[in-house]
């Protein structure tokens, strides 16, 4: 799975959550992209997952971009810890999502090909998404 080989912090605050994609937002590599119409967290497991859909769905054929990346880390005490004691421990890395973010982007297959596999994909993951064609 995803995660940073090296933090200058090994814990994050939250963070504020309002607003659009401010970069991101637009096709760069691939025809044919995932695009997030919710804001949230998508963890690196969700990514992977999405990823392995979409793969196999295309059979290993075209080329498929990843333009999310899980840095985030979200820390979780463990079951019935009383209040106090500090932060919990990280349990996982997350990538914050804002609506309009291209999260995934494919080339080198046709349309229809492209449109289940990123439909499959996006079951996977936990926001509203759209698919988008490049120039349309």
């Amino acid at each position: 799975m995803l995660q940073p080989k090296k933090m200058k912090h090994r814990k994050q605050q939250r963070g504020k959550r309002g607003g659009d994609a401010t970069r991101g937002f637009e096709i760069n590599f691939g025809s044919f992209a995932l695009k997030s119409l919710d804001r949230g967290w998508i963890t690196a497991r969700e990514i992977e997952a999405a990823r392995r859909a979409m793969t196999r769905y295309i059979k290993r054929g075209g080329q498929i971009w990843i333009r999310i990346f899980p840095d985030k880390p979200i820390t979780l005490k463990s079951a019935e810890v009383p209040m106090g004691s500090g932060k919990g421990a990280v349990d996982h890395f997350s990538a914050v999502v804002k609506p309009g973010t291209i999260m995934f982007e494919m080339d080198g297959v046709p349309l229809e090909s492209a449109k289940e596999a990123m439909r499959l994909a996006a079951y996977k993951l936990r926001v509203k998404t759209k698919f988008l064609v490049k120039g349309e």
